[in-house]
């Protein structure tokens, strides 16, 4: 198979840990990915901001990059999730309709498409889960609690593996961060409330390490801890799996 890493802008620019781990990991697990140096940009931030008119080159520019692979593999399910539902305002031709059904989580296609349901290794922290909206909602990786009460999901499932973990149990376990792209910046206040809001739960609840599979996420509850300079560290769920596989 054909495996392509899309490596979301602001990973490459601030995180590129996280696609360099994302990287490994799927090597590690016996897929030789590629990383096509043509790659942008999905079109989401402009899509966020109301000019999806104008991110429709960015959509273009990613089709033609991408439209050779099996599968797209995206250390983020707000890009993938993009990818998939957005990308149907471009005329659907063979090559769109192979790029959106082709785009995967990274998670999504470690436990999904690889079959990989347990990771080896042992990570002997207290972690606490963030389930990002998209892809959770979206991408349907986890239960929702309007749903069932019972809290499972791919990542958690795939961290539970690991030995000597302990999963933080949350109030909420479902709650937004309050990111949501551009979001952040037009409604900054709100924003930076229900990010104080999560952070708050992870600490009353013991975690000591924060993570998730979405970095867009992972970042704004970084800079909450940082700012608060809390006894936590974040970690993309790709850094923690990746590391604990020799």
């Amino acid at each position: 198979m054909k495996v392509a890493l899309f490596v979301p802008c602001y990973v490459d620019q601030f995180y590129p840990q996280v696609g360099i781990a994302s990287l490994q990991l799927l090597e590690k697990l016996g897929v030789k990915a590629e990383f096509p140096a043509a790659q942008t940009c999905c079109g989401q931030p402009l899509a966020n901001s109301g000019c999806e008119r104008d991110a429709l080159p960015i959509y273009r520019h990613y089709v033609d990059t991408f439209a050779a692979y099996d599968y797209v593999v995206a250390p983020s399910g707000s890009c993938v999730y993009h990818v998939r539902k957005h990308f149907d305002k471009l005329e659907q031709t063979p090559d769109v309709q192979q790029v959106r059904t082709s785009a995967y989580d990274l998670i999504d296609f470690i436990y999904n498409v690889l079959g990989v349901k347990e990771i080896p290794g042992s990570f002997p922290h207290r972690v606490g889960l963030h389930l990002s909206c998209h892809g959770q909602r979206g991408l349907h990786q986890a239960n929702e609690s309007e749903m069932t009460p019972v809290r499972d999901g791919q990542l958690r499932q795939l961290l539970g593996s690991l030995d000597g973990i302990e999963l933080t149990h949350l109030d909420r376990n479902d709650e937004c961060c309050g990111f949501g792209g551009t979001f952040c910046v037009s409604e900054a206040a709100i924003s930076a409330r229900m990010g104080q809001d999560r952070v708050a739960d992870h600490l009353r609840n013991g975690t000591s390490v924060l993570t998730g599979g979405d970095m867009s996420c992972l970042m704004h509850l970084e800079g909450i801890v940082r700012r608060g300079k809390l006894p936590m560290r974040v970690m993309h769920a790709a850094e923690i799996l990746n590391g604990t596989i020799s």
